[in-house]
């Protein structure tokens, strides 16, 4: 019998959409993303063998579309070995108490991310008045309670393993929550980086419904430490993956990929950091 869950009393629908809602893109034989709104949740896994893993559970209220994107990809019934968390916030658990309790399926985060999901801490607050765009002034809306999933969630394995993800090994990659942690399988160069880094401006609102493709830091009105962000990108660009998914914004290949992260490395300052808010070092 699964423990009692519930969302954090300022969990609400909140009005963020792009013009990429509802869109399943195949970016690997085995690796499929669905925008839910403005964030991406990942399928990985064969749809020829039904084995698979969910990577994050999108935004409130959005349960249903999940689990239709699910079953138009793997099957009707088809539900996943597990939910695989790469952080806590609102736009990355919104939907997963409904589908908890859909699949009965184990989540699993990073041990730093526990408090925000057992209904122990909330988040720091966001930062509306960080420099940005209107995404950026919104985020004072934006949930930041802590989900409580129970006793349905436990702590990524030590090992650096993923259950039910062969091949894959998690890396912590902090800066954005305490815990975010990013997927790689170093056989193909598959990277699911979440929030380290993304592909859409995320504090614009209008690069965010168009969905421009352009590469950022993390989303800055919810990133409390920057200098570990800055370690968490070169992290992953030392990898050099030869794919990557991210939390949000469109999949990168190639070339284009490791050229674009060694721009965010080399430019972090510039591109990914703000000018001020309530996170950025020395402000006032």
């Amino acid at each position: 019998m699964m423990s009692k869950m519930q969302y954090g009393s300022d969990y609400k629908k909140i009005p963020a959409y792009s013009k990429e809602s509802g869109k399943t893109t195949e970016v690997l034989t085995d690796l499929c993303t669905y925008t839910n709104k403005i964030v991406n949740i990942h399928m990985v896994g064969d749809p020829g063998k039904g084995d698979f893993v969910l990577v994050d559970a999108g935004f409130p209220d959005s349960s249903d579309e999940i689990i239709k994107a699910v079953e138009e990809r793997f099957g009707e019934g088809s539900r996943p070995k597990a939910i695989i968390l790469t952080h806590g916030h609102f736009d990355h658990v919104g939907s997963i108490i409904e589908l908890i309790e859909r699949w009965d399926v184990k989540v699993y985060a990073h041990q730093l991310e526990m408090p925000y999901l057992s209904g122990q801490k909330p988040y720091p607050k966001p930062d509306p008045a960080v420099e940005g765009g209107m995404m950026a002034k919104m985020s004072a809306m934006f949930p930041r309670e802590p989900v409580d999933l129970g006793g349905n969630v436990e702590a990524l394995p030590a090992d650096g393993t993923v259950p039910y993800m062969q091949g894959f090994e998690w890396i912590h990659t902090p800066g954005h929550t305490k815990g975010h942690v990013s997927l790689y399988r170093a056989a193909d160069g598959t990277l699911i980086a979440g929030d380290a880094f993304v592909t859409v401006q995320q504090d614009s609102l209008y690069k965010t419904m168009v969905q421009k493709k352009e590469i950022q830091g993390p989303p800055v009105y919810y990133t409390t430490d920057w200098e570990m962000a800055r370690a968490s990108v070169e992290k992953l660009a030392s990898i050099e993956p030869e794919t990557a998914v991210t939390g949000h914004g469109k999949a990168l290949k190639g070339e284009e990929l490791r050229h674009d992260l060694e721009k965010l490395v080399n430019n972090f300052e510039e591109i990914a950091v703000p000018s001020h808010g309530r996170y950025v070092e020395d402000d006032d």
